[in-house]
């Protein structure tokens, strides 16, 4: 009897399934993606016990009414690679440049309200090394910090709430900060298992956020944004939209980090380079009189 695993994804199908992801997250799948296609929707086909992606792709348009299998299907489409302190020069920017200047905002306006975006958080690791870096630079009372991580995928995100992490994926935490940040869970079997702090996690909000929506679930402006390697999915034309509507949630002087493979060359006017894909947002042009 043939299996899922062996059912070859036709050229039809994977640019039918292509266009499918692209109409509901924006995502843009090269050719080059097949097999990642072929591999990852076989599973659902043996979940759901399909015979084809013929079958799975019906199923999507008539069988799935309140959406859920969308939702799946996007989740297995996604890329979730993260570690903490990724591209860690974008945290010795916050800590070196970013943070000094805030405080000295603060002093002057005693305003202390911080506003963070983790947009494209798979795993976490990216959200709470903000949390662990502002309390770091900012510590001691009065500090308003809240951090916003989305994602689309509504797995990956369930796993970034819980904040549970094996010793290697800690390792890149810096011993004495992995102290302060991070609570051994009970239980001798296995690898050791740790979870951040609540202290950390409370100042982490999770949400599904999906780039393609219109609008974002979103009434603040923020201080500092990171998408990295999130634009890299897109299309020049979706990368552009993106870009633009994060810049528009950004305060004047606000911070965004993209991924080390991003660029906003050609694609966003109204910020000045900073850093390596480090970007501040200028102010508002005047008005010639």
């Amino acid at each position: 009897m043939t299996t899922s695993a062996e059912i070859v994804l036709t050229d039809e199908e994977f640019e039918s399934f292509r266009q499918l992801l692209q109409a509901h997250s924006g995502i843009a799948l090269g050719p080059h993606k097949r097999y990642l296609v072929q591999s990852r929707l076989s599973r659902r086909l043996r979940a759901l016990a399909l015979p084809s992606f013929a079958a799975y792709r019906e199923y999507l348009t008539s069988g799935d009414p309140g959406g859920e299998e969308l939702t799946r299907f996007v989740n297995a489409m996604t890329t979730n690679k993260t570690d903490f302190f990724r591209e860690p020069h974008h945290f010795r920017y916050l800590t070196d440049v970013w943070a000094p200047a805030m405080r000295r905002h603060a002093e002057r306006t005693h305003e202390r309200k911080i506003r963070l975006w983790s947009a494209g958080c798979s795993s976490g690791e990216e959200p709470y090394t903000l949390a662990m870096t502002v309390r770091e630079v900012l510590g001691g009372p009065g500090w308003d910090v809240r951090i916003l991580a989305s994602d689309i995928d509504t797995e990956i995100l369930a796993r970034a709430e819980a904040g549970v992490y094996t010793s290697a994926q800690i390792e890149p935490v810096p011993s004495p900060l992995r102290d302060r940040s991070f609570v051994k869970l009970p239980g001798d079997e296995g690898e050791p298992r740790w979870q951040v702090r609540p202290e950390l996690r409370q100042m982490v909000a999770f949400r599904r956020i999906n780039f393609n929506d219109q609008p974002w679930p979103i009434r603040v402006q923020f201080d500092v944004i990171f998408c990295r390697n999130a634009l890299i999915y897109f299309d020049r034309r979706g990368q552009e939209r993106i870009l633009a509507r994060l810049n528009g949630l950004l305060k004047t002087g606000g911070v965004l980090c993209l991924g080390h493979s991003e660029t906003v060359l050609g694609l966003l006017n109204g910020v000045t380079r900073v850093g390596a894909t480090i970007y501040r947002k200028d102010p508002p042009a005047t008005a010639e009189p």
